[in-house]
């Protein structure tokens, strides 16, 4: 069912549906991480596909379906290791849900790993403006004048989370960081101190206040006429993150619902390996132009890229 394809050395990029790639093409217990955003049940709509995610009646259909999904994460992943889901919960309506509130999607994701067996990890909440979120959502417990009317209205904005599981099992290659963290992900690196250690107390945060909501990659080449809903790339120190503290170089780094290549593109920008799977062909087309502007951005920038995690290893095909 593999509608298009992209390979190349460390990339492989495949226009298909998750389910039945992760169940007939990965090997099991070969995927050393993965990360991503997953569809967000009714309320976004993708694309007209029959195996679309989004197209759904409600909320028991949705994970009707993404259960498939977890269940293929757990046998493609190596024991030990881990996924990371980057979430958020949703805002109800009165026309939808019958009133104004919020729908536990995070939780939902959570219950749904643990019943695969799936151990729950690890989460972080990231941080992101309210004023933004009011400007694009409208949502009315965020407007000022909300408050000034009635503040029993009145909600918090609506954070990110990223949501980590760990595949039960010893994990056969630990992932070390002999001197500590070398590097900083996100904005206001620690200058002072010890700063192997103080950037790990930044990332051992529960909350995460330093993550750049603006570095993503381009999107906009990814959007048809007929879509519903604009594209919300990842952000890049959220995937970063992610890779570092738990994937080795040379590990295969998997996206399920990969959009425009973000998850690939960290990936091979921090020597491991990147595979994904998207279904909408214009996502992947984005993708594959994404990862074709790291190529010649590794070509030009060589020792930028490399001086920070490394000589770079022998390229060897990712072959599935």
């Amino acid at each position: 069912m593999i509608l298009n394809q992209h390979v190349a050395e460390n990339i492989a990029l495949y226009n298909v549906d998750c389910v039945e790639f992760m169940n007939t093409m990965i090997p099991a217990n070969s995927v050393g991480y993965s990360i991503f955003s997953p569809p967000y049940s009714t309320l976004y709509v993708y694309s007209n596909s029959d195996r679309d995610m989004g197209n759904c009646r409600d909320d028991d259909h949705f994970f009707e379906h993404f259960r498939f999904c977890v269940d293929g994460l757990m046998r493609v992943m190596m024991p030990g290791r881990n996924v990371s889901v980057d979430c958020m919960n949703m805002s109800t309506t009165k026309g939808r849900d019958g009133h104004i509130g919020l729908k536990d999607f995070r939780g939902a994701i959570i219950r749904m790993f643990e019943a695969a067996g799936f151990i729950y990890h690890s989460e972080h909440v990231v941080w992101k403006d309210p004023l933004i979120e009011a400007v694009r959502t409208k949502a009315l417990g965020l407007m000022h004048k909300q408050l000034c009317k009635d503040s029993a209205m009145v909600r918090a904005g609506g954070p990110q989370y990223l949501v980590t599981f760990r595949k039960p099992g010893v994990n056969a290659q630990p992932i070390p960081h002999e001197h500590g963290l070398t590097h900083f992900i996100g904005e206001d690196e620690p200058t002072e101190g010890n700063l192997a250690h103080n950037r790990w107390r930044r990332y051992a945060s529960p909350v995460w206040m330093d993550c750049r909501p603006t570095r993503t990659l381009n999107y906009r080449g990814g959007r048809e006429d007929e879509d519903e809903r604009h594209i919300c790339p990842m952000s890049r120190d959220i995937i970063d993150r992610g890779i570092e503290l738990w994937s080795n170089p040379g590990d295969v780094v998997f996206d399920p619902f990969g959009g425009i290549g973000s998850t690939v593109y960290s990936a091979i920008n921090m020597r491991r390996k990147g595979l994904m799977c998207e279904l909408k062909p214009s996502y992947f087309d984005m993708a594959v132009n994404n990862l074709s502007n790291l190529k010649t951005f590794i070509d030009n920038e060589t020792m930028q890229v490399f001086q920070a995690f490394g000589e770079q290893e022998n390229c060897t095909e990712l072959v599935f």
